[in-house]
């Protein structure tokens, strides 16, 4: 609890910190430059952090929004081949590209597949490990491994109607609990369709998810996502997890973008 305290405390005292870093302090004085990664969800893209990633720049952090291989400006590549082992290398990958250490990396929704194979692989490059309402696995397990067997079976049949069975078309907006009319249209035109084979493939694993790593669960409340309900029930359960609750939808960083910065200006 002192944890989260101190977690949800620094958030509420970071929108100083970035008002002062856009403008341009008096002062000369900027605060520690951090490095984010920040991993989306099914169906999205790198793009669908802008609104999140400007203002955490502007306030001199580095920020990276890579998209995953078949989505988003990477569609062009979706194949039956996508796995949650691609999904892991890919973000692999951009932190060895990149050179990045001292990562905060944050995963929303299916993006926490990612953060969760790449911090296993790449612990040493892992300053705190944020997952968004996002699904938590642990070794051995998939994504369709959590789902009832009739929910499995129905999910199948919709992606074989889609297009043989290579992906999943593309939620309406509404399903992310986004409600505004223009933020419903932003992201209609930029979902797209999801590997299905990310859901079906077992994660790989040494360590349980975040093992040794400073971690923290970021509960959307407003409202609750149910999809994720396992993940933190999950976590809940552990020793080691910093909480937060988040007043805000399942795409908070589309529709609570504000808060969603405040709330990763002040992870430590």
């Amino acid at each position: 609890m002192n944890a989260r305290r101190k977690l949800l405390g620094a958030a509420v005292a970071a929108p100083a910190i970035l008002t002062a870093a856009s403008v341009g302090a008096d002062t000369g004085v900027r605060s520690e430059s951090k490095t984010y990664v920040l991993v989306h969800g099914a169906f999205h893209g790198g793009w669908c952090w802008q609104r999140v990633a400007d203002p955490l720049r502007a306030a001199g952090h580095r920020v990276f929004t890579p998209t995953q291989t078949g989505l988003g400006e990477r569609a062009h590549l979706l194949s039956a081949d996508i796995g949650v082992s691609v999904f892991v290398q890919d973000l692999v990958n951009v932190i060895e590209a990149e050179e990045l250490r001292d990562i905060i990396l944050v995963g929303h929704s299916f993006g926490g597949l990612a953060i969760t194979g790449a911090a296993d692989r790449l612990p040493g490059r892992i300053r705190h490990i944020v997952y968004l309402d996002a699904v938590v696995l642990q070794n051995g397990q998939s994504v369709f491994s959590t789902f009832p067997p009739a929910l499995v079976e129905a999910r199948l049949k919709i992606a074989r109607d889609h297009d043989g069975g290579k992906s999943f078309p593309a939620f309406k907006p509404e399903a992310f609990a986004v409600t505004e009319p223009a933020d419903q249209a932003w992201l209609a035109r930029r979902l797209t369709s999801h590997p299905a084979k990310t859901y079906s493939e077992p994660i790989t694993l040494k360590n349980p998810p975040a093992h040794g790593l400073k971690r923290t669960f970021v509960r959307c409340t407003k409202p609750l996502y149910a999809p994720v309900d396992g993940s933190a029930k999950w976590v809940r359960s552990q020793t080691g997890w910093n909480w937060i609750d988040l007043p805000a939808g399942h795409d908070a960083m589309v529709s609570a973008p504000k808060e969603t910065t405040e709330m990763l200006l002040g992870m430590t």
